[in-house]
Order: structure tokens, then sequence, then C-alpha cells
């Protein structure tokens, strides 16, 4: 029997798109349509409920929910997208340079690979944060450190598969040297997956960021961002809602808007996740 062929959803990546570039819109429009300054502090509008006025409500501090919503999309989507760039490069090259060479090369950057896996991931980034202190650099620095080595793995595999593949062959026949053939004929080949799972890891890098800002050690008050709106709220849930309703379903949209991608992209590459 032929194995099920799985078709393409154009609807699913549309949607997901759609999602992401309304993000980076108003992410890119957040000064001119935010009706207010994300950090002004009116203490005569402390805890307003959404209205016309305030279509989000007010903070305790009485700013804008709003206005802070979309200037937090700002960093947000900026968390979303360095904490993955620099995890893709840094795990692209080790994994290619491991599933390449092989030997000890290979079991060097394997077991380095094991010790940090033998760690928590939200341990070891709390850790790492901990010691250089708190800010977006910080973050940046651990997710860098920790988040590199799911690409590796994924890289190493389809190099091992790839580096014996009929045109891998041919190039060391003509003479090619090892650095051309890795990076100009294999790692154009290996990285489909590598880019499927980063839309994946989109997610899990923004709820990170928010995780570690809500902790108090990732973007510091009074900027607007997602997670530190989530937290300074949570005192007053119960009795202004609106305070961390509208940051937390931001991170839900956007999270689900990154998924939907890498699922429909995974679908248009062949790409089991």
């Amino acid at each position: 029997m032929s194995a099920a062929v799985v078709k393409p959803r154009p609807a699913t990546l549309v949607t997901g798109l759609t999602i992401l570039g309304l993000f980076v819109l108003i992410a890119l429009l957040a000064p001119v349509i935010a009706p207010y300054d994300p950090i002004f502090q009116d203490a005569a509008a402390r805890l307003q409920p959404p209205s016309f006025v305030h279509l989000f409500g007010t903070d305790n501090f009485g700013r804008d929910i709003l206005s802070r919503v979309l200037h937090g999309a700002r960093i947000d989507l900026q968390i979303a997208l360095i904490g993955v760039a620099f995890p893709f490069v840094i795990g692209t090259v080790i994994g290619a340079l491991a599933g390449f060479f092989g030997g000890l090369v290979d079991a060097i950057l394997m077991r380095l690979i094991d010790i940090i896996l033998a760690f928590p991931f939200l341990v070891l980034m709390l850790s790492i944060i901990a010691i250089l202190g708190p800010g977006l650099t910080s973050f940046y620095i651990a997710m860098a450190l920790v988040g590199w080595v799911s690409y590796a793995r994924l890289i190493r595999a389809q190099i091992l598969v790839l580096k014996n593949s009929d045109y891998a062959m041919a190039a060391v026949s003509l003479g090619f040297s090892r650095m051309r053939i890795l990076f100009r004929h294999l790692l154009p080949n290996a990285v489909a997956g590598s880019l499927v799972f980063s839309m994946s890891d989109a997610v899990l890098v923004l709820l990170s960021g928010a995780a570690i800002s809500y902790l108090g050690l990732g973007v510091q008050p009074p900027l607007a961002e997602w997670g530190v709106m989530v937290a300074e709220g949570q005192s007053f849930v119960t009795q202004a809602w609106w305070i961390t309703l509208f940051p937390g379903l931001s991170i839900v949209v956007l999270a689900f808007g990154f998924s939907m991608v890498g699922d429909a992209l995974g679908e248009l590459m062949g790409v089991n996740e």
C-alpha cells in the first residue's frame, strides 16, 4: 500500500501569515495608532474598566491598557524573532560540522549537547539570566547558549543522511573542497526541517520571554511588555480582569499565528515534526 499523501492546507498558511502580518503592522504603527502614551500615569483614571475613553481599560497606575498592548507587540515580536535567530544560526553551524566531519568533532559536540540537555530548559535559562542580570540582552544571551541544541541535532541528522547521497559523492569526485560541499551543497538541502521547527520554537521563545518578564528577570517596568503586564495585573485579577486579559490574549494569538505557519510550512515542505 502506498503511504498517505498529506495535502497542504493553504488556508492554514494564509491565516497564520495574516495573524503575523497584523502583529507586525501593529508593532510598526504603534506610536501612531496608540491613543495614549503607554507609560503615562493618570492617578485619577486608575483601574477604569473598558469604555469608549479607554477601550481596554486602565491599570493600577492609570495607564491605558490598549496603548500598552500595542507598544508591547514591538517588544514581544522582537523577543520571538531575535530569540530564534541566534540559536538557529549557532545550532545550524554546530550541527552541520558535527554531522559532516564526524569522529572526534562529532563526539565532543554531541557530549556538549548532552550536558546542556541534562538541565531543565527554564532552570538553565533562569540561572544564566541571574548571573548576567535582568534584561532583554541577558535573555537573548541565555537563549543563544541554551536554545541551539535542538537545531544542532536536527541539522546533524540531516547532514548524516545527505553526505552519502549521490550528488554529495559527485561533488567529492569533482574535487570540491569540504567546506564548499558542506555549505553550498549539503546545508541548503538540510535546513528545511529547522526552518519549520523555528516557527514552533518561536512560540516557545515567546512564552519563555513572557515567563521571564513575569518573574521580573526580563523586560523591566515601566516598559510595555505583555508578560510584565500580566504580572502587574495579577494582584488585581478579581477586580480588574482587563489588566491581564488583553496582554495574555495577545500572547496566545501571536503564538497561534507562529504555530499555524509552522504547521503549514511542514506540510508544504513534506516535513513531519
